[in-house]
Order: structure tokens, then sequence, then C-alpha cells
């Protein structure tokens, strides 16, 4: 598990006074602004983050050293990670997406179906996107209990019950 949690990302510019568009990915997301410092994946640090409005996807903000409109366009699609240690705990069958990314997925009899390479919430579940060896094309795996009965973080892996025919080349 990494010492860093991801907790949201930058849209770009708001207006052409160096705010930015803020979209959060914690359970409260106006907490986003509590986790400081954020980092960004090549290191930069934002020891301050105000949120200055609210819009349909998330939040106006200012970020300490982003004063121009072409300051915050750079950040477009910036991911934004809190550190680990600043964050709450969470209950035993809550997890946080970074730590879910990258682990083995197997079914039930211990057949490797493929790697989680992304979490999803489009607003009606969380789901798995699962790269699946010798498949261009991702598999999205509801994350629910009936579907994914075991997540192990310290093996590595998660067990899953996909519905059938979600993983078609995947033995019966």
């Amino acid at each position: 598990m990494s010492d860093r949690v991801i907790v949201g990302s930058i849209g770009g510019a708001f207006g052409v006074q160096g705010e930015v568009r803020l979209k959060s990915y914690c359970a409260d997301p106006q907490a986003i602004a509590d986790y400081t410092p954020l980092y960004t994946e090549d290191g930069r640090s934002f020891a301050q983050v105000v949120l200055t409005g609210q819009l349909k996807n998330g939040f106006t903000a200012r970020i300490d050293g982003v004063v121009t409109k072409e300051d915050a366009d750079a950040l477009r699609n910036v991911d934004l990670y809190a550190p680990r240690d600043v964050m709450p705990s969470l209950p035993d069958d809550e997890y946080y997406y970074a730590d879910l990314m990258g682990l083995t997925v197997v079914d039930t009899g211990g057949v490797t179906l493929g790697t989680v390479k992304n979490v999803m919430d489009h607003g009606a579940g969380d789901l798995l996107e699962i790269i699946v060896p010798g498949q261009s094309e991702t598999v999205l795996l509801p994350f629910t209990s009936a579907a994914v009965p075991t997540v192990d973080l310290h093996a590595g892996r998660i067990v899953a019950d996909p519905p059938d025919g979600l993983f078609p080349d995947a033995a019966t």
C-alpha cells in the first residue's frame, strides 16, 4: 500500500483569476480541503486548498501557487493525493480505491481473471475495471459483496464470483 491516497483531481481553470475546477473523491466531498498538503504524482505539493464554490460535479477552488488561468490549465486532469496518515481509518469492509488498484483478481477456484486497473463510481455503485490477460478490452466487475466476496489487501488479491458470462474465457 502506498503512503498516499488519491483524493481528487483538477479539471482545469475556472475563470481567469487562477481558480480551478476540483473533483473530490472523498466520502465527504468538502473534506478534500482538510487533507492538505495535497500532492501530484510528479511530487508537486499544495499546502492550502480553499473551496470557493460548488459546481455540478465538484467545486471551484483556490490552490496555493496557482494564480493565473494558464497555471490552472496546466493542471488539467492532474490527480491529487493526500498523505495516508491524515486520512480517516476505514471499517474492515471499506477500502481506499488506491489500495484496490493493481490487485490480482482470481475466481473462487483460484484461477486468475486479471488485475484491477481502476475503480469507478458512476453513481449506481462501484465497478472494478479489470485488465484481462490476452484481451484488449477491460471487464467491469460490480464491486458488491456478491460479486467480490473477499478482498485480501495483505495477499494482494481479490476473490471474485462474477456473474455468468462476464469473463467469457474463464473456466466454469
